[in-house]
């Protein structure tokens, strides 16, 4: 495993992370997340992410007990606030007694005194954004949270947010959590620049976009049994991706990622860790073994060459957004 830091701060991660938006609590039993959790640490993955929301809370709570005995400072944890975890009117959001009372439920499901990394999940429009730097800054003096991150900011309004940081004496946003893949560039427009220019890592989630770049969803054809496309949980956020014309694209790359000797998963991995400013890729599974070959793509270089050639065949691709249709409390 690679390790590399988040941003600009001290904190080492693993380039791989081990993330459980769909997996645990959901469609991996108890058992099954405990041994993806423990082959993650087997094969060096000490990054682990998670949200209050996922599962209803399950996935915390499933990360949690998966985690239990392992020494506390040899893995980093991360988790989310902002989506729905309630029925109340403050469950949800950025106020400052919704983030307290989550972190604090956080921590009671996680079975640890401490997070690592604590995200706000989206931006609260409804919420003054200083009542939620205050918030986190709090968090961070009171020693249950180590930093500061956002998922799914703009440029614009991460800027706002250190701007505020800066002039009230906050500590600052140190990573953002965007989706990215060789399907989904959004952020290289405006989000990565102004990250670059700011100190702030990405931690990129659904890096194979949601399984489509393993090449196992074919023009044409049904979705295999059993895939994420089949599954309830989370087969709207697939949609977009699973058009004929882009699955002809993604079999085209099925001879480069045999030419550089990896897998097509490991391929789209390594992908996004070209990008200096991913700090780590967060993968998912609900089998170890998928874990060991996912991980696998760590330290892995794709010369100018090969990156050419991914261009060249994706060129013109655009997707839909595919969590466009998707209930807000069921987003990444």
């Amino acid at each position: 495993m690679e390790f590399r830091h988040l941003g600009r701060s001290g904190l080492m991660v693993s380039e791989i992370s081990y993330g459980n938006w769909l997996t645990h609590g959901s469609q991996v039993e108890a058992d099954q997340a405990t041994a993806c959790v423990r082959e993650a640490l087997e094969v060096g993955i000490t990054t682990f992410d998670t949200a209050d929301v996922y599962a209803q809370t399950k996935a915390e709570s499933v990360l949690g007990e998966a985690l239990k005995g392992v020494r506390r400072e040899s893995y980093e944890l991360f988790t989310k606030v902002y989506w729905p975890t309630g029925p109340g009117m403050n469950d949800r959001g950025l106020s400052r007694k919704h983030i307290l009372e989550s972190c604090n439920a956080s921590l009671t499901r996680l079975q640890t005194d401490h997070i690592d990394l604590y995200q706000a999940h989206r931006f609260d429009v409804e919420t003054p954004l200083e009542e939620t730097l205050r918030a986190f800054d709090d968090l961070v003096r009171a020693g249950k949270v180590g930093y500061i991150g956002v998922s799914e900011w703009t440029a614009t309004q991460i800027s706002q947010a250190l701007e505020i940081a800066d002039t009230m004496g906050f500590d600052r946003i140190v990573s953002s959590q965007p989706q990215y893949s060789m399907l989904w560039r959004v952020i290289e427009a405006e989000v990565v620049p102004l990250c670059e220019k700011e100190g702030i890592g990405q931690i990129v989630w659904s890096p194979i976009a949601q399984g489509v770049l393993t090449g196992k969803y074919l023009p044409g054809q049904a979705p295999p049994e059993g895939s994420r496309a089949t599954d309830p949980t989370g087969s709207n956020f697939i949609q977009g991706f699973l058009r004929d014309d882009v699955l002809a694209k993604v079999q085209q790359l099925k001879p480069l990622a045999d030419e550089a000797g990896l897998t097509m998963a490991q391929l789209a991995i390594a992908w996004v860790l070209t990008n200096p400013n991913v700090s780590s890729a967060i993968v998912g599974a609900t089998r170890p073994e998928q874990v060991r070959d996912n991980a696998a793509a760590a330290g892995k270089k794709l010369d100018a060459d090969l990156l050419r050639k991914i261009d060249d065949v994706l060129t013109g691709v655009v997707i839909d957004d595919p969590a466009r249709t998707v209930s807000p409390a069921a987003r990444p």
